[in-house]
């Protein structure tokens, strides 16, 4: 899909119905003398919903959906009758959106789960007929309360792409053609910068019709925490991922440029956030096909011990398993 339909940021205005005005209504029948009060209540406004839908992966069927609003509910009637609620307006979005309010950022809600709903805004309540106003000393009440109105706000709804494993790394380190020989995806692969325009999922089938998601991340250059190249606008994305696959390419880069690019990569993130760190990290030293085992065992003793890494070539497939393997094992752990 052209990198034009992944829209992972939108701002919204979403108001929810008000509620219903409760009926001032009196009984008026001939065998029924001195009916009383019959006033019914007004329906609740209608709620503005999120509900997750795993067929979507991105927020493109919003972008000029400006202004969202929920139906208000129905008045209250004579003879106890209560007006209808206000209809709901259900908001469907890809796993991994998260909604804010616009104006303070704060995090009103996640959806993380196919078919999860959860309400964004409720309705205002339906106000109470003149029926509930009865007592001793009123016995014919001539009001009733006006339905609450519903909320109005700025929101905006961030998409961080789910996945097992997320690829971070410079342009062309090898990311997008490791997820075509790892999976069934098929990003853009070329020798120029910013291949990837957009995060790419992929599905790693592993043993005993196990798998795993792998996304690749648009390629970080150093200073990206604050905005250059494609800046912050993927890093967020890493976010949801339970490790983080740094690849540096051997291609081009002396022994210890492999551990100075890595922690550049490291410093970016932490940078973005420092809970990142937290996540389990593994390195790949790709394409390593263009080097030979001497430069491997050099490049080995510049690493640091505590980080699982491996040398590998996804022209050749070598280490392609042992990666697997190594990424399976750390997702159990």
């Amino acid at each position: 899909m052209a990198s034009s339909n992944f829209i992972d940021y939108v701002k919204i205005h979403c108001q929810s119905g008000n509620g219903g005005k409760g009926a001032v209504h009196f009984r008026r029948e001939k065998h029924v003398p001195k009916g009383g009060p019959d006033g019914g209540d007004g329906g609740r406004g209608g709620h503005i919903i999120l509900k997750g839908n795993a067929q979507l992966w991105t927020l493109l069927h919003l972008r000029y959906q400006k202004h969202i609003k929920a139906a208000h509910g129905v008045n209250g009637g004579g003879n106890r009758r209560r007006g209808a609620n206000g209809e709901d307006i259900i908001i469907e979005v890809p796993l991994g959106t998260v909604a804010k309010d616009a104006k303070t950022q704060e995090v009103l809600l996640e959806i993380t789960e196919a078919e999860q709903t959860t309400v964004l805004l409720e309705g205002g309540r339906g106000g109470l007929g003149n029926v509930h106003f009865k007592n001793a000393t009123q016995q014919t009440p001539r009001f009733a309360q006006g339905g609450e109105e519903g909320e109005e706000r700025w929101i905006v709804l961030e998409l961080k792409v789910l996945a097992d494993v997320g690829l971070v790394g410079l342009p062309n380190a090898g990311k997008s053609t490791l997820l075509s020989v790892l999976s069934a995806a098929k990003p853009e692969i070329a020798d120029y910068p910013f291949t990837t325009l957009v995060p790419n999922l992929g599905v790693v089938a592993y043993k005993d019709y196990q798998s795993f998601v792998m996304a690749d991340i648009p390629g970080i250059i150093e200073g990206a925490a604050e905005g250059k190249g494609l800046g912050t606008r993927f890093l967020r994305h890493i976010e949801r991922n339970a490790i983080l696959l740094f690849m540096v390419s051997a291609e081009h880069a002396m022994e210890e440029q492999i551990r100075a690019t890595y922690e550049m990569l490291l410093d970016e993130v932490r940078r973005y956030n420092p809970e990142l760190l937290d996540k389990k990290r593994v390195l790949a030293i790709t394409k390593c096909d263009l080097i030979d085992e001497a430069t491997v065992q050099k490049i080995a003793q510049t690493l640091p011990k505590e980080l699982p890494h491996l040398f590998i070539s996804s022209v050749t497939q070598k280490n392609i398993l042992p990666l697997k393997d190594l990424l399976w094992t750390q997702m159990q752990d």
